[in-house]
């Protein structure tokens, strides 16, 4: 099957690492698959290298008008059975033809941006109840959650990243945004004096975090490791995963955790409030309240047998529901059920 995926996009990011990682998975899978991107030769190069060409286009304001010729061009050339779209800007330019327009839709968006797209493929069915409480039709959207694997990173040394023996590293990947809570991550590190946090990310939020870390005199035990394309060298050597978002529409940090058999303690905002059961696959505390995060962390550290029931659980959650397999298998059908209704 020709699929076209297509993404604006901001240089780094949750969506824009998934869009990355489906491509090359339906690429992995026998299907051909190829993106358009804006420019960004580090995405490129990781999409070419796991097999995927790619077309690059300026996705710019209302005032692009490169954006949908070079979109026709790219239809007429590879003449893709299905276009997956990712968020509002790229849905927008969604071109015309007889191929399958669908949106993967992340987030709790204006509808406005996907009118030109035959059906929403959303990652949670918080997003499609929304979509349709927004007047969308019910049997034009479905549900399709995110998936994680581990990569074959070697693990992080500790040591050379200042961890002393018998700390506890507390992890957590993520953007540097006020919507991610590092703040409140930290503020709950502060009274747990053996736990080291690794952050992994860049954003708007980085210095004002670094200068956080420095007032909560934390700033020795917090590393600020920027972004990462071996996160998973940091998933192997921490004790704990975090997750301390005040808004999130999934999460697939939490699926991480499973997948690489750590702790994990995450927020109930809405993406992993839906799926993480509190007390048996993690630990779920309110989101944006440090005091709730800071007992969590300190009852995974010290409650016995804890930490290795929550992996127990989620390590089976994450092969039954969350595996590449599982939700490569579930784009291919959808796919294969809607190939020719764009004709």
């Amino acid at each position: 099957m020709r699929i076209l995926s297509i993404l604006a996009g901001a240089a780094n990011g949750g969506a824009e690492t998934f869009f990355v990682t489906l491509a090359k998975a339906l690429a992995e899978a026998g299907e051909e698959s190829r993106a358009v991107i804006r420019p960004n030769p580090p995405r490129r190069a990781d999409l070419e290298e796991g097999g995927v060409p790619v077309f690059e286009a300026p996705f710019g304001s209302w005032l692009d008008f490169r954006t949908k010729p070079a979109l026709r061009r790219v239809v007429a050339e590879f003449r893709p059975e299905v276009v997956l779209s990712y968020m509002s800007r790229a849905s927008s330019f969604m071109p015309d033809g007889d191929h399958a327009k669908v949106a993967r839709l992340g987030g709790f968006y204006d509808l406005k941006y996907f009118r030109n797209c035959d059906h929403l493929a959303c990652i949670t069915e918080g997003i499609r109840r929304h979509v349709i409480h927004h007047g969308w039709p019910a049997d034009r959207c479905s549900v399709i959650a995110n998936f994680a694997e581990r990569d074959d990173s070697p693990a992080a040394d500790r040591a050379a990243l200042g961890v002393p023996e018998g700390a506890t590293v507390v992890f957590t990947p993520s953007r540097l945004h006020k919507v991610k809570g590092f703040d409140v991550l930290m503020q709950a590190a502060v009274d747990l004096p053996n736990v080291h946090l690794w952050i992994a990310g860049s954003g708007p939020e980085e210095a004002a975090l670094k200068a956080l870390a420095g007032e909560l005199g934390i700033a020795d035990r917090v590393n600020f490791l920027g972004w990462r394309r071996d996160t998973g060298a940091f998933f192997r050597s921490c004790d704990i995963v975090a997750f301390p978002s005040r808004h999130e529409p999934f999460g697939t940090v939490t699926l991480e955790a499973w997948a690489y058999g750590k702790p994990l303690v995450t927020t109930d905002a809405d993406g992993p409030a839906e799926f993480v059961r509190d007390g048996e696959d993690g630990l779920v505390v309110p989101k944006g309240e440090a005091a709730p995060l800071r007992d969590a962390l300190r009852r995974v550290m010290e409650e016995p047998g804890l930490a290795d029931r929550l992996v127990a659980s989620g390590t089976a959650r994450h092969a039954a529901d969350f595996t590449q397999a599982a939700c490569v298998a579930n784009y291919r059908a959808l796919f294969q059920r809607l190939r020719g209704v764009g004709a």
